[in-house]
């Protein structure tokens, strides 16, 4: 686990975000977790929830991304003008093209719907990823 890192990327209040950094740091104290804001009030939010660092607006999460095993956050951030505009496309792209274990929360506000069965809250979603993430560790130290 020593030298995982991991970025949440989030936006307009940084609601979900926190939400995804509190869970991380409660299941896995010991992982670099880096707060990863489209805007100041979403990165001092993660970072109140105990994100080890946060960096703000395009270029910080474009140079980031590229420097993380994990990146998690809502399914939006694939999206390019998401978040009521605050994700760019350059930021989706820099996601998307990024060889980091996506880790992504469906959320259906900016019309998309991820085909599963059943009704999730956003906090059992989180839950999951969590655990996805727990996995992931495990099979990255399990190969050396």
């Amino acid at each position: 686990m020593k030298g995982i890192s991991i970025a949440v990327v989030d936006g307009q209040g940084g609601g979900i975000g926190s939400s995804i950094v509190e869970k991380l740091k409660a299941e896995l104290p010991d992982i670099n977790v880096i707060a990863l804001g489209t805007n100041s009030l979403a990165t001092g939010r993660m970072l109140k929830a105990g994100a080890d660092q946060g960096a703000t607006g395009e270029n910080a999460l474009i140079y980031n991304v590229k420097r993380v095993d994990i990146i998690m956050g809502v399914v939006a951030v694939l999206m390019p003008n998401a978040m009521m505009g605050e994700l760019s496309p350059r930021m989706a792209e820099a996601i998307g093209s990024s060889d980091a274990m996506k880790i992504l929360i469906p959320l259906e506000k900016c019309n998309i719907k991820v085909s599963m069965p059943g009704d999730y809250t956003i906090s059992q979603c989180i839950d999951y990823g969590v655990e996805l993430i727990k996995e992931y560790i495990q099979e990255r130290e399990q190969e050396g």
